[in-house]
Parts: C-alpha cells; sequence; structure tokens
C-alpha cells in the first residue's frame, strides 16, 4: 500500500476507554495532519459537535449512504453505525494529508482490505491495565454503570484483535504515548513491538 503519494492513513483503534479519541485528536494539530470525522447514528455527547466530532445522521440515512457506497468503511458498534466518507478521506490525501482513522477492528479491516494507493500504518492502543480502563469509563460515560458494563463485554472480543496491527503501544501516559506513535508514523516504521511483552500485558487485562 506504499506510493510516492505525500499524503498517508494513519488508523488508530482500541477496546473502548484506552484514550484512541484523544491521542487521534493530539496528533491532528500537527501540521499536514487531518481526522477523517466519521459519520455516525449514535447521540453526540454534551462536549461533541456536528461536523466537528462527527457527522451525527440517522439511520435511515447511513443505510442509504451504504446503498450508495459512499463509505471507504463502516461497522456497527453498540447498537450504532459508523462510518468514513470515501469522498472526504480522498479529498484530504490528494492534498497531501496524512488522514486519521478513529475506528474499531472491522473499519480497519475493510480499508486493508482495499487496493488503495496510499501508505498505510495500523495502531493498537491498549491501557495500562483494566482498573485504569474502567476509571476512565466511568468518567467518560459520566458515572452511567450500565454503559461501562456494556462497553466492559466487548473488552475482551475488541483485544482479541491487536495481532492484526502494525503496531501495539500501552496509553499508560498521554505524552508518552503520542511521542512513541509520533516517531513511527514519521519513521513510517513497519510492524514492530515486543510481542512477548504485550502478550504477557494482554493476559495481565484479562485476569
Amino acid at each position: 500500500m506504499s506510493s510516492s503519494k505525500k499524503g498517508g492513513m494513519i488508523v488508530l483503534s482500541s477496546p473502548s476507554g484506552a484514550g484512541k479519541t484523544t491521542l487521534v485528536k493530539k496528533i491532528s494539530k500537527n501540521k499536514n495532519f487531518s481526522i477523517s470525522i466519521s459519520h455516525t447514528t449514535r447521540s453526540p455527547r454534551p462536549n461533541e459537535r456536528n461536523g466537528r466530532d462527527y457527522y451525527f445522521i440517522s439511520k435511515n440515512h447511513f443505510r442509504k449512504l451504504i446503498k450508495k457506497k459512499e463509505f471507504l468503511e463502516h461497522a456497527k458498534v453498540f447498537d450504532n453505525y459508523y462510518g468514513s466518507s470515501k469522498n472526504l478521506v480522498n479529498e484530504k490525501l490528494k492534498n497531501g494529508k496524512h488522514v486519521i482513522f478513529d475506528i474499531d477492528w472491522q473499519g480497519t479491516r475493510q480499508i486493508k482490505n482495499k487496493k488503495l494507493n496510499y501508505k498505510l500504518q495500523t495502531i493498537f492502543i491498549l491501557p495500562p491495565s483494566k482498573t485504569e480502563l474502567i476509571k476512565r469509563l466511568v468518567k467518560r460515560e459520566k458515572k452511567n454503570l450500565k454503559t461501562v458494563k456494556k462497553r466492559m463485554k466487548e473488552f475482551k472480543k475488541d483485544l482479541s484483535r491487536w495481532n492484526e496491527y502494525d503496531h501495539v503501544v500501552i496509553n499508560d501516559d498521554l505524552n508518552n504515548c503520542y511521542k512513541e506513535i509520533m516517531f513511527l508514523i514519521k519513521n513510517r516504521e513497519k510492524k514492530h513491538f515486543d510481542r512477548k511483552f504485550i502478550v504477557k500485558h494482554i493476559r495481565n487485562l484479562l485476569n
């Protein structure tokens, strides 16, 4: 998926609450980096704005866009749909932007299976511990324990996809994790992580 073209695609995925959205926003502040703003059928959170965080649309509208093949990738996550607009992504890439995706393993797999003329790097973010993950989710979901419980039910399934990614990093410190990701992106590193260490960390997360 390499190309002489300037723009590239960087995918960040993680179990819910591991910090990928915060990292995506931090990375996007760099010159020539732009977020792929997804369309979604879920309701906006209090601090979210249409067109900045997501394009919030109805399920009926989303299904119409699927039929028209408007999405580069799309997936159903927690009873809601998410999708990346093919036209919006291509426009940014043609303008030399590095496009960052905040998507799950389903969308990542779809992008990897497409024949695209741009460099693609996939990065999986892990939380430092299950305790810290729950703490972050409780804070993010405003102590809505029902939603937190729902997120944690999917945790094991999401975690099992780590080996499908080029890189695996642990978000135990936001700034350090950000620096590690930027190093991987700027140096266009190929598959790189300490497999034994990651496997051990994942076992601890599942206990």
